[in-house]
């Protein structure tokens, strides 16, 4: 009942105002005036919590966040980053508060295992900073590029002393302040119907955009080049100073959930039988992935996002599958995202089907001389000046 009252939530912030009228008559009567109620209700103690002080870390911080619920890539930007800075020589400190059990800093832990990442989980993301940084000392400001430019003379990475935090989901984290803003836009769903949360997917005003140094505009491999310039003008109308970059997730390899270390080629799923299972927030350009690999079919089995397997949902997946297997005469193959690997591995070992993971990277996307590399540029450009102005601030996290 939950799982469908969430679903039922989904569909109508996914519901522009054009098609209301079409709406059976409870949602138009009952349901959309409750879900309006508690957008404008929610958006006060949002509003109010920006009236209280900001702390200053001692490196730089860089933000990942969004305006939009779910699907925007902020979690694989937080990888990317986090490997980016890695090679650069900088250990990066992940703060991400964790939501409805975890499943992404599991996914960052177990991605993240052959890097200098640490990560830190908690509502109270200063707090959990003050406590790392103290555990594992830190590269001041005006020495993080310093660090970089020395890798080959000296052991900071090795030391494990961070140069950089970045702060997942940071748009609404209004705690720490931030050197570089970096907001990603779903490019198949943008701002939806630009309804506040829960009757919309908003979780800010199109207005916010102009606190962003960087807006990435996310799945842009699926997005027609009108619709791309349409995002861009709305994106310039309210961040006119902002660099644009586009990205996409780029699928790498499979593994099996009983046999993770184990990296199996893409093209096993050739002419097969498939079944997308996801608890994801944009589910769409997952399907359209797996699709783009040649499955002789293809079926899906959609949940909200960071919904936890029951015991009522396996049985539905191992049923569909059978379903596919008695339709088709060939074995069926479950494919899932690493966030729902992550968020409960038992629970897809228990089904009786062979349960393949798909692992994907992000990608800056080139675009007009704008790839990978002017994007960690322009981000090490902020950086560097921002530091300059925060020279003033005093360390907290040590004292």
């Amino acid at each position: 009942m939950e799982e469908k009252a969430r679903q039922l939530v989904a569909r109508l912030a996914a519901t522009p105002d054009s098609a209301v009228r079409d709406l059976p008559f409870v949602h138009r009567a009952l349901t959309l005036p409750l879900l309006s109620a508690a957008s404008a209700a929610l958006r006060v103690p949002r509003l109010l919590s920006r009236l209280c002080p900001r702390r200053a870390l001692p490196v730089p911080v860089v933000s990942v966040g969004n305006l939009t619920w779910g699907g925007n890539g902020k979690t694989p930007m937080v990888d990317f980053l986090a490997r980016s800075f890695h090679r650069l020589g900088i250990s990066p400190l992940l703060l991400t508060r964790g939501y409805s059990g975890g499943d992404e800093p599991k996914m960052l832990r177990r991605r993240l295992s052959d890097t200098s990442a640490k990560i830190g989980v908690g509502a109270n993301r200063a707090a959990v900073a003050s406590a790392i940084l103290q555990k594992y000392g830190y590269i001041r400001h005006s020495e993080t590029f310093c660090a970089e430019k020395k890798l080959s003379a000296t052991s900071e990475l090795e030391s494990g002393k961070i140069g950089v935090a970045i702060l997942d989901d940071g748009m609404q984290h209004w705690s720490l302040l931030r050197d570089v803003e970096i907001v990603m836009v779903n490019g198949l769903a943008p701002w939806g119907n630009t309804h506040f949360i829960p009757r919309g997917p908003m979780r800010e005003p199109l207005s916010t955009l102009g606190r962003a140094d960087i807006v990435v505009i996310h799945n842009a491999d699926l997005v027609s080049e009108v619709q791309l310039k349409a995002i861009r003008s709305t994106i310039e109308d309210n961040a006119a100073a902002c660099s644009v970059f586009y990205s996409r997730l780029a699928p790498s390899h499979i593994f099996e959930v009983k046999q993770p270390l184990q990296k199996l080629p893409l093209n096993l799923l050739n002419d097969k039988i498939m079944l997308c299972v996801s608890s994801i927030g944009c589910p769409n350009a997952f399907v359209h992935t797996v699709r783009e690999m040649g499955p002789l079919k293809i079926d899906r089995l959609d949940f909200s996002d960071h919904h936890f397997f029951n015991a009522q949902d396996l049985e539905i997946i191992q049923e569909t599958v059978k379903n596919l297997m008695d339709q088709h005469g060939k074995d069926t193959i479950v494919v899932v995202t690493e966030k729902d690997y992550d968020r409960d591995p038992e629970a897809l070992r228990t089904l009786d089907a062979n349960v393949l993971v798909l692992s994907s990277s992000l990608q800056i996307m080139n675009h007009k001389e704008q790839g990978e590399d002017e994007f960690m540029r322009k981000v090490k450009e902020i950086m560097v000046v921002t530091s300059r102005a925060k020279s003033h601030v005093v360390d907290w996290a040590t004292s």
